[in-house]
């Protein structure tokens, strides 16, 4: 070993580059080592657990003994420095860049349109490489395991898909070469589809949104070679022990299995570090600390696999003794696990395993379940049973008793009903365990020993060839539930309408023109605020936050945080200069009034001594009360911050005409944002005039200007907020991130030294808020065939400590609760609930997808109980004509959107489909499809009407080159590409003559949000009036000249004194909405579509599969429709997550548990439908925006809500199998807990409900 004090130097390559590292830090992780001392920013921080993906680089090792190099990807941000020792790693600048040459990978991905935002596209990128590194042609199941780990929250994935399978070796359906095979679509499906493109050529359909001839090929021999010098180390390697220190850790790699077992005899506490899955997280969530680290990586035994007839040199069984604590075996603390001996199956012996999780792939399992039976010879008779079951208990939990009682006993359903009985009083759960949904998880242990039941069953009629063979018959319908779900990678077709035939090259208006950053996102080369390389001296900010939902501050006490080193100074409400609250209070002085409530900051040298400081800064508190946190605490406490309604027509005399009332509710729970890029700002104050200048990660940086100029008490002209681009946003990043921009700018007044503040992910959901939880409670008037005359619905919406936007996203609720629909009386109310967690803020939708499902509930409901399809209740209702008039008599012309449900319906082949569902049904019982198809309609514009204007600045150079910013931000949406199409057109220039810098308080002033789908309209026409002032100041050179080029009427007017630098103004619609008179407009205009989605449900575990989904919008003449197909593809799957599987979970204290992604699910490629088609709708005009296209962004998250009712269809299909016809209610997100514990069955009949009284482990907020 070596000698004490002694620090070895750590050699590895980067991208070819060979790294020494004399002091390398065993706390230090590849991430911020990539990003902080190479200054390689392209590998992302999405949340520092290993959980989304972003971070993924390629690690290769050479294998001397096998003679052979080893590719893997990692996520760097869990990937211990010291691990790195003869690695090569391999980042995404180290593959192309734009400097030199870009891979295939990146390209594609790029000209696919599989990038938006760009924060997790270095990682996918990353993936690929490495999937084509150790296999070049590989398969479709294998580029799906590559991926399962890559989260994106901007494009729905089916774009990446279509990138990275064309390195596949068998593509399926419409990418296949082959003519002699069937495209996964039917006939009818196909003439639906094609129908539309035999239109005449002026409104001629097209669906390719790419090339893939203009994609360059793979050339392995291009890669990069490993380091020669690494294979030399390898194969010379001296058998010896590396020893590397840090400040407080210790980081040993024992040469062999001698030295591995005398480190734990003479270190038991130390633990063994591998992948660090496991004590990684443990560490930087959790407060772990470790002063050493032991790292097994020489020790050749712990890494082979063997047949052998020996075990090791103290064997101990791996049976119910062998766990004895979370996280704790039996094993000595001198001891080491060397091997695991696996003996081979007997004939009659059945080992199965079956798990259940929030999501199906990277997700932990909420129960999972390893069963064995053995049989006596030639007979159903048990001869020996084990069942063992975890996510029931800290530890793994062994069935004993029901696995002792049942031997010797025939395998029958007397058997099956005992076995379930002695289960459920095998494993007890308390009402309060952590985890939560105690009923649902016992009920699983049951559901999958039936499963395990019925699978033994088969192999046993297999086993002796007879379909009867103990005169027990299993029905056919029954087998299903013996079939696990079989995932496909999502694929579908694209179509829009085609540009005229006589639009010239160079104008890109309505093409699927490449996101304009698209290769620099999947190079690594797009900025973001955190890759700014650091400023001389500059701090880092962290947040000190509430622990407490309602208290007083008693104390601060940060003495002990303060004397840690490289920390520099505290920053509270006292220091802030100027006003201490705007819309919200900046930093909390006396009172908190949730988890989550910023009180101070630190600052200090580096973000690792800033988070420690932070979590030594000591707060004393005094509980205040009322504590109220749920919608039904702020209604018994009458806990309100305003209301708002709306009447119309005579809803007391309609109940009384109508033929029958139902009455229901429906809760929608909330969401979090999950931008990859968390909130970033970086403040730099400047050396005269009081100046100072951010960079922030904000969709509104004149709010961020303003709040940081009223919190310094400067006027707005001395500070200057820059946005470069945003990794993802979508309604998040407007309060905070003016709020957190004001903290870090007080904290860079008070030091006179630039601040950055990057909130870790855990912070940014703890802080941040999300959108609104709403209870939605209904009662409906309507006539036997289905048309709905009266409905007085009340809604609440969890606004939390601050009203921040909820008056308007309440407002919202109720103006859109008709939802497409018309009826003639209503009474619609809404009410703001005032609670004690973080203020929910703005979300992509603005309220309308709680609208939608509240309406929908009815929807069905009245459809059932007049024994009536939901679609036929929904075509009824639908608004007609040109003049169709809402609750509060805005008059609007709904005839697009019924043309969208016809397109939907013939797209979908509904009806036919609709008949297959119920023939699927009809023959299983324990799996059971639904479908179902919904109009959308979706407002565009702010109802704050002075937000409807935006500015723009253009300039021209003497080279013809145009340089222009507006006042938008890019954060996905690909605003800069449709603005860039704009100008082009406008100027009749090549995009390539345009360039767009960045957003910039500085150019543009008072800009409005960029948000409510409005960035387009408002910005574009901004640009189209200075490209408009600047061709009329270039009319009279053109006239003169009218062979010239552009250049040459640039330089004639420079030469003539003509200015070529002007700006453009837009002043939008005056959006007016009376709430006393209950009348006026929410709009600027209507996005309408339709969306249709098939699932298919578990009905023993509420697992559930999206088959299918199509959605038609009116997205009038569009721009862009790559832009505008991803932007739907994207918004839908993100309302997928909200009403199928994002679910926030609070303690009953307020305390947010979901902090990351591993509790809290986006969807992932796997919860995508297997076949998305995405239509735009042709031959629409819209007067009200420019080029008559429309906003779209946010239209398409209420097509998630398709795919919640399809699975409510499927819930309805299981409960009638055991007589259960009537309405029912499900709540939103539709989890498998919530779809199992709604299949009711023998099973969830057989555990008893939780105890009202006791304290559950989260509520519902």
């Amino acid at each position: 070993m070596s000698q004490q004090g002694i620090t070895d130097e750590l050699v590895f390559f980067v991208n070819g580059h060979k790294v020494r590292e004399q002091n390398a830090d065993p706390e230090l992780m590849l991430l911020p080592y990539l990003r902080k001392t190479l200054k390689l920013t392209g590998t992302k921080y999405g949340c520092g657990g290993g959980g989304c993906g972003s971070c993924t680089v390629m690690i290769s090792k050479y294998n001397a003994q096998e003679k052979k190099i080893l590719h893997f990807s990692v996520n760097a941000c869990l990937t211990p420095l010291c691990m790195l020792h003869g690695a090569a790693v391999t980042t995404v600048e180290g593959i192309g860049s734009t400097r030199t040459s870009i891979h295939p990978v990146q390209e594609y991905i790029a000209k696919t349109h599989g990038s938006q935002c760009g924060f997790c596209t270095p990682g996918m990128v990353m993936s690929m490489y490495t999937l084509l590194r150790n296999n070049p042609t590989p398969s479709m199941a294998q580029l799906q395991q590559c991926l399962a780990g890559n989260l994106c929250r901007c494009t729905g994935y089916r774009p990446i898909v279509d990138a990275f399978r064309t390195f596949c070796t068998a593509s399926n359906c419409c990418q296949r070469r082959d003519p002699e095979e069937s495209c996964h679509l039917g006939k009818a499906e196909q003439d639906g589809i094609l129908a539309e493109s035999k239109d005449s050529d002026q409104f001629q359909v097209c669906s390719q949104l790419f090339k893939t001839d203009d994609l360059l090929p793979l050339d392995e021999t291009q890669e990069l070679i490993f380091p020669p010098e690494l294979m030399l180390m390898e194969e010379r390697r001296e058998k010896r022990t590396f020893v590397f220190r840090g400040e407080r850790m210790m980081w040993i790699v024992p040469a062999n299995l001698e030295e591995l077992l005398e480190l734990k005899s003479q270190y038991p506490k130390a633990p063994l570090l591998v992948g660090n899955t496991n004590i990684g997280p443990n560490m930087k969530f959790k407060g772990a600390f470790h002063p050493m680290i032991i790292h097994p990586a020489n020790v050749s035994e712990l890494h082979s696999i063997q047949f052998t007839e020996e075990g090791g040199r103290r064997e101990i069984h791996l049976d119910e003794n062998f766990f004895v604590g979370f996280g704790k075996t039996s094993l000595r603390p001198e001891e080491l696990l060397l091997s695991v001996f696996i003996p081979f199956s007997r004939k009659w012996q059945f080992v199965l395993a079956f798990r259940q999780a929030s999501r199906r792939e990277n997700a932990f399992s909420i129960v999972n379940a390893g069963m064995q039976v053995v049989f006596k010879d030639e007979t159903n008779v048990v001869a020996d049973l084990r069942m063992f079951f975890g996510g029931v208990g800290p530890t793994t939990v062994y069935a004993k008793r029901c696995s002792k009682e049942l031997t010797n006993r025939s395998w029958d359903e007397n058997l099956l009903s005992q076995a379930c009985e002695l289960l459920l009083d095998d494993i007890s759960l308390p009402d309060s365990a952590p985890g939560g949904c105690v009923k649902f998880r016992r009920t699983l242990t049951i559901s999958f020993f039936y499963k395990f039941y019925l699978q033994v069953w088969q192999r046993l009629q297999q086993l002796l060839g007879k379909e009867d063979p103990f005169g027990v018959n299993i029905p056919e319908r029954f087998r299903s539930a013996t079939i696990p779900f079989s995932i496909k990678l999502p694929q579908g077709f694209q179509r829009f309408q085609k540009v005229v035939l006589d639009q010239f090259s160079w104008d890109a208006l309505g093409q699927p023109v490449m996101h304009l950053s698209a290769i620099k996102h999947a190079t690594g080369e797009a900025v973001y605020c955190d890759d700014i390389p650091s400023q001389e001296g500059e701090l880092f900010l962290a947040l000190v936050t509430s622990t407490r939902a309602h208290a007083k501050i008693v104390s601060i006490d940060a003495s002990e945080a303060l004397h840690l080193p490289g920390v520099f100074d505290i920053i509270t409400t006292q220091d802030i200069p100027g006003k201490k609250i705007g819309m919200e209070e900046i930093l909390c002085g006396s009172e908190v009034t949730c988890v989550g409530h910023m009180i101070c900051g630190i600052v200090a040298d580096s973000q690792l001594h800033a988070k420690m400081a932070a979590a030594a800064v000591k707060i004393t508190y005094e509980d205040l009360e009322p504590l109220v946190l749920t919608l039904e605490d702020a209604i018994q406490h009458k806990s309100f911050y305003d209301h708002f309604k709306l009447e119309n027509g005579d809803v007391d005399a309609a109940f009384e005409k109508a033929d029958q009332q139902l009455e229901g509710e429906i809760h929608i729970g909330g969401q979090e944002h999950f931008y990859m890029e968390t909130h970033s700002v970086l403040v730099i104050p400047k050396s005269e005039d009081g100046e100072i200048e951010i960079v922030c990660s904000t969709q509104y940086p004149t709010f961020a200007q303003t709040v940081v100029a009223d919190t310094l008490g400067i006027p707005s002209n001395r500070v200057t907020v820059r946005v470069k681009r945003i990794g993802g946003a979508f309604g998040g990043k407007i309060v905070k991130a003016s709020r957190i921009a004001a903290i870090a700018a007080v904290a860079a007044h008070k030091t006179g030294r630039s601040v950055r503040c990057i909130l870790e992910r855990g912070e940014d959901m703890l802080i941040s808020g999300g959108r609104h939880p709403v209870l939605g409670r209904y009662k409906i008037g309507y006539m036997t065939d289905g048309r709905i005359i009266a409905a007085e619905v009340t809604c609440y919406a969890n606004g939390g400590n601050k009203v921040d936007f909820s008056l308007m996203v309440i407002q919202e609720i109720v103006s859109n609760l008709d939802s497409g629909y018309y009826i003639p009386h209503v009474c619609l109310t809404g009410f703001v609930c005032k609670t004690n967690l973080p203020s929910n803020t703005a979300f992509r939708g603005f309220g309308q997808p709680q609208a939608i499902a509240i309406t929908e509930s009815w929807i069905t409901d009245v459809a059932t109980k007049c024994g009536l399809s939901a679609e036929k209740v929904r075509e009824i209702n639908l608004y007609r004509g040109q003049e169709a008039c809402t609750p509060y008599k805005h008059i609007f012309d709904s005839r697009n959107q019924l043309t969208c449900w016809n397109e939907c319906l013939q797209m979908a082949s509904y009806h036919n489909r609709k008949i297959s569902v119920e023939e699927f049904n009809n023959l299983n019982r324990w799996k059971k499809r639904g479908i179902s198809i919904v109009p959308l309609r979706k407002g565009v514009g702010f109802s704050e009407s002075a937000l409807n204007q935006a500015g723009a600045l253009l300039h021209v150079y003497e080279d013809g080159s145009v340089l222009l910013t507006h006042g938008g931000t890019e954060m996905g949406q690909g605003l800069h590409t449709k603005i860039l199409q704009v100008a082009s057109h406008e100027l009749q220039i090549p995009m390539s003559a345009i360039h767009l810098s960045e957003t910039s308080t500085g150019m543009v002033p008072n800009t409005s949000p960029t948000a409510a789908s409005s960035g387009t309209d408002l910005n574009g026409m901004a640009v189209k009036d200075a490209c408009q002032t600047l061709l009329q100041r270039l009319q009279p050179f053109m006239h003169e000249n009218p062979k010239g080029t552009w250049k040459d009427w640039v330089e004639e007017a420079f030469k003539n004194k003509v200015s070529l630098s002007t700006t453009g103004f837009f002043k939008g619609e005056d959006i007016v909405m009376d709430w006393e008179k209950g009348e006026g407009t929410t709009a600027s205009y209507f996005v309408f579509g339709a969306a249709c989605s098939e699932v298919e449900i578990d009905c023993l575990t509420g697992d559930h599969k999206n088959i299918r989904t199509d959605i038609v919008i009116d997205a009038g003449c569009s721009i862009n429709p790559a832009v505008d197909i991803g932007q739907i593809e994207g918004a839908f799957t993100q309302g997928l997550g909200l009403f199928t599987m994002e679910e926030l979970k609070y303690s009953p204290k307020g305390v947010l548990y979901t902090r990351g992604p591993t509790q809290y699910k986006i969807p992932a490629v796997c919860d995508i439908p297997e076949q998305l088609n995405v239509s735009l709708l042709p031959r629409s005009q819209n007067p009200k925006a420019i080029y008559s296209s429309k906003g779209i962004s946010e239209a398409a998250v209420l097509a998630g809500c398709s795919v919640f009712y399809a699975i409510k269809d499927a819930i309805a299909a299981a409960r009638r199998e055991i007589g259960l016809t009537g309405s029912f209610t499900l709540n939103s997100p539709s989890t498998p807990a919530q779809i199992r514990m709604a299949c009711i069955d023998q099973f969830t009949e057989m555990v008893p409900d939780c105890v009202p009284e006791s304290t559950p482990w989260a509520i519902v907020v």
